[in-house]
């Protein structure tokens, strides 16, 4: 069992301000899955070059104690920005956190929700491919969050998929009155229900 889960990536995991309510990332429901405590270092609109640019990986690993276990999901902005070395950003942030006496994961990007007909259309490109790549070449244990939320909005189809992510009508919540239409960030109860599947993924890494 891990020590704690220390978390790095993007508005898709990080813990959202109270005025974005009831937009979340998945990283903000995943302690009481766990059990353990979450220290969550994920910024909106982060890339793996801001992320160290802006200080955020550095505080992250001043935070590590051997033991720990540090879960990596960058994607949604890294790939606007095709200059950016992703997959080297990806394998530096392994070799450190390891360097640390972290575990590493890294996580694919979890998906859009883009609807053609019955089926999801994949948003990422190669992305989710490179981190799968990256992981079987270093070792680095996986959790594939494309496949997985791909595998969950399908499930609840093109209507029902629309309560895991931020849609309000106008009028009806104080923090949105003109209403908002979000199809790549969750609500609370997309984020617990991603939380919820990388928890047993992570136990599975664990045992």
């Amino acid at each position: 069992m891990t020590r704690a889960v220390l978390l790095a990536g993007d508005s898709t995991v990080a813990s959202c301000p109270a005025w974005e309510a009831p937009m979340s990332g998945w990283g903000a429901q995943l302690g009481p899955y766990v059990g353990a405590p979450v220290r969550n270092l994920a910024k909106g609109g982060a890339t793996t070059a801001s992320h160290r640019a802006g200080g955020l990986w550095a505080a992250l690993l001043l935070e590590v104690v051997p033991g720990d276990t540090v879960v990596i999901q960058f994607g949604h902005n890294d790939q606007k920005d095709p200059a950016i070395p992703y997959q080297e950003n990806l394998r530096a942030f392994v070799e450190e956190a390891r360097g640390a006496g972290a575990l590493a994961v890294l996580c694919t990007p979890v998906q859009r929700r883009r609807f053609e007909g019955e089926r999801l259309a994949p948003t990422h490109g190669d992305y989710p491919d490179r981190v799968r790549a990256l992981a079987a070449a270093e070792g680095v244990p996986l959790i594939d969050l494309t496949a997985a939320t791909t595998e969950l909005y399908e499930r609840l189809g093109p209507d029902g998929s629309k309560a895991l992510f931020t849609h309000l009508p106008p009028g009806r919540h104080p923090l949105h009155p003109d209403g908002v239409a979000d199809d790549t960030h969750f609500s609370f109860r997309g984020a617990d229900e991603v939380a919820a599947i990388v928890a047993e993924r992570l136990k599975e890494i664990w045992a």
